[in-house]
């Protein structure tokens, strides 16, 4: 941005491009752990009931770690 645009979008909004950077990174984290741990929960509950094995208990847990590693490097690299 230029530093008119810049001006332009700091006094008609009233916060940098940055803040509303890590607005909506906190934002997608913030979903994704939450999604994280419903499923985490979920697959226990599964895995306690006996309708989930413990390799499936573990995929679920794996694949949330692998999505939440990547999403972590694709963002905030």
């Amino acid at each position: 941005m230029s530093a008119d645009q810049l001006t332009a979008f700091v006094s008609n909004g009233g916060f940098t491009p940055s803040d509303s950077e890590f607005l909506f990174f906190g934002a997608v984290f913030a979903v994704l752990l939450l999604w994280g741990v419903w499923a985490m929960r979920t697959a226990y509950v599964g895995w306690a009931e006996s309708t989930l094995s413990a390799r499936q208990f573990l995929l679920v847990i794996v694949r949330f770690v692998a999505m939440y590693l990547a999403l972590t490097f694709l963002l905030l690299s």
